[in-house]
């Protein structure tokens, strides 16, 4: 290995990250023969094959396997070393990598614009997806913080509340239940739904509280996004269930109301979690110290 360099490596890795040269080599700005020519200098390096072709797709040999592993480890190390020197000489500068669920696009992004303008030398990622994403995401330790609303159960994480997110039930403000108190959650019996789609942790939370007070709805609708859906009860498509802070604008609250639903609002709140053993970046602990602080403010705009 003392002849492979620091270029081979990120080609490498690229390489084992996407299974695709080409792909690699769209990422990377090179091109393809470019990237094979590295990988070969590095097996070379190696001594043994970090790849085999069956049929069309590519992966990874025992050696390769190892060699991506080690190369996580090494550009981890040097990010930190980096933010770290960073940091020594008063400045805040590196790349924070952030993943969401899909709720929390409501919220982070309108938190992050006040963030960069903070810190101008911060390069930000954010990725958005449901409950199943995060965990293959945090799995594969791709990002540096993940926002989520349930702690994940099967894998070790170190974890911090820092919102509540309250979940509803929202209707259109012409809806039959609409203004009324103390409504029974079995009134719901039968009303269209428009639900999350399977994957959810909005609808495994709702779910289970139907379940537990044997209520049936009738599921006209399953959407992935929390737009469409408020658009869906807009339209007059059907009632739902989803956090709180979906309803930011004016726009929504005009058309859009919370019924007053026994058992509702189902408590939960939202949570920095990252790996066990991860140690947290400057940038990302700069970030978590920012957010405790700024979401402060948001929950009071939000009641």
């Amino acid at each position: 290995m003392n002849q492979a360099t620091l270029h081979q490596l990120k080609v490498f890795e690229a390489a084992a990250r996407h299974g695709s040269f080409t792909r690699a080599a769209e990422e990377l700005f090179l091109t393809q023969p470019t990237i094979s020519m590295q990988i070969k200098q590095l097996t070379k390096s190696v001594g043994l094959p970090l790849f085999e072709q069956v049929g069309k797709r590519l992966y990874l040999t025992e050696a390769g396997r190892e060699l991506f592993a080690t190369c996580r480890q090494i550009f981890e190390t040097i990010a930190q070393f980096e933010m770290k020197v960073a940091d020594l000489k008063g400045l805040k500068q590196g790349q924070l990598r952030l993943a969401v669920i899909t709720t929390a696009k409501f919220f982070i992004p309108r938190l992050l614009g006040p963030f960069c303008q903070l810190y101008p030398g911060i390069d930000i990622s954010l990725q958005v997806t449901n409950h199943e994403g995060i965990l293959e995401r945090m799995t594969s330790n791709l990002d540096d913080l993940y926002i989520m609303t349930q702690v994940p159960e099967n894998i070790d994480v170190a974890y911090q509340q820092f919102l509540e997110n309250p979940l509803v039930v929202l209707a259109p403000v012409n809806h039959s239940l609409a203004n009324k108190k103390n409504i029974p959650i079995q009134d719901l019996n039968g009303e269209a739904f428009i639900m999350r789609e399977p994957g959810s942790g909005t609808r495994r939370a709702v779910q289970k509280l139907f379940d537990e007070n044997e209520v049936e709805v009738q599921v006209k609708l399953e959407l992935g996004s929390n737009e469409a859906i408020k658009q869906g009860i807009i339209g007059g498509l059907g009632i739902s269930v989803l956090s709180r802070h979906t309803l930011m604008s004016a726009a929504d609250k005009e058309e859009i109301t919370i019924l007053d639903v026994e058992h509702f609002p189902i408590r939960r709140n939202w949570y920095f979690v990252y790996p066990s053993g991860k140690q947290l970046s400057i940038v990302a602990s700069t970030y978590m110290d920012y957010l405790l602080d700024a979401v402060k403010q948001l929950d009071k705009e939000t009641k």
